[in-house]
């Protein structure tokens, strides 16, 4: 990305007793983009996320943050000033937010006195702090359960509080845990959709998450991460263009006999790789993809198959990732 790097990650290897959870790490997260961690249980990701804010300290390496946003000056040849988050803990602290995979707000506060709360935490000004929780309550939805006990929200506005008491200063950066995790569809909509509201007002966002397919879709980058290191870091599409030579060809076809099709298709020196059937659909893999299209479209005639819909694409990041990592989530 053209921004500078808001953080900077340098050689962070964090160990628990003998074990080392995160093993030299490096990474430069830029201004405005939202970047995704992705990594099985167990990874590292939280561990990652809790020493990027100085929650934890690493035994080697430094986590540095853009300092000249509090100084207001650069050094005198043009560069950049950059502080260790574990050296400046409280201009860190006014730097991020941080939403957990489970909630921290207090379940006998309501809505508005959470907000009020973790308000003060920062000493900011009354009238900056009820501007900031007005703003909030409208951003996040929850301006009509304003009043109602924390410990009365659903699952969905339980995360839109979180979120609501990590953005209440108004930092540079907001850090979010599995956003989504245990969300039904409609609200894992809902709340990638406030994600995005917040990064286009200019708040730079870092998350980890199992749903890949989302982060595909969202993040302007992604770090997977193995076993406590960092496998590859990359926008979605380059890393599928990395990874994965073949191509898939979805389609759906009435009456729907792809056992049929896949043996007409799967003939000794043609072009297919590899196939599923996944639901109503017949998932056909293959390095050329226009030339099994054009046998495709013979076969299905000459089976009697109306087509119904094609797609041709890369493999999803769900592929991907159990291509590089070699596991499951």
């Amino acid at each position: 990305m053209d921004r500078p790097p808001i953080i900077q990650i340098q050689h962070l290897t964090k160990r628990f007793g003998k074990k080392s959870v995160l093993k030299d790490i490096s990474l430069d997260i830029c201004e405005g983009e939202i970047f995704g961690i992705v990594g099985a249980s167990g990874s590292g990701k939280t561990t990652l996320l809790r020493n990027l804010i100085g929650y934890l300290a690493p035994e080697q390496g430094d986590v540095k943050f853009r300092y000249d946003y509090f100084v207001k000056k650069k050094n005198k040849d043009g560069r950049l000033l950059y502080a260790s988050v574990y050296r400046q803990q409280k201009l860190a602290k006014s730097l991020f937010g941080f939403a957990s995979q489970e909630p921290s707000f207090y379940p006998k506060l309501n809505v508005k006195e959470n907000l009020r709360y973790f308000g003060s935490l920062y000493n900011l000004p009354n009238k900056a702090l009820n501007s900031n929780i007005e703003i909030l309550l409208s951003l996040m939805d929850l301006k009509s359960a304003e009043r109602t006990l924390a410990a009365n929200l659903s699952g969905g506005m339980e995360r839109r509080l979180d979120i609501a008491c990590a953005l209440i200063h108004d930092p540079e950066v907001l850090i979010l845990d599995e956003p989504t995790s245990d969300l039904d569809p409609l609200l894992r909509d809902h709340i990638w959709s406030l994600i995005q509201k917040i990064n286009k007002k200019g708040t730079t966002i870092i998350l980890a998450s199992h749903h890949l397919s989302e982060v595909e879709n969202f993040c302007s980058r992604i770090a997977i991460i193995k076993e406590g290191r960092i496998i590859d870091v990359a926008s979605p599409a380059r890393l599928k263009t990395k990874y994965t030579e073949s191509q898939q060809i979805k389609i759906q076809t009435y009456p729907g006999g792809y056992g049929n099709i896949i043996k007409a298709l799967k003939r000794p020196g043609g072009w297919v790789s590899g196939s599923q059937i996944k639901g109503s659909e017949l998932i056909i893999y293959s390095d050329h993809p226009q030339a099994v299209i054009h046998e495709l479209l013979h076969t299905l005639e000459a089976l009697k198959e109306e087509l119904i819909d094609i797609n041709v694409s890369r493999p999803g990041l769900d592929e991907l990732f159990l291509k590089i990592t070699g596991r499951k989530q």
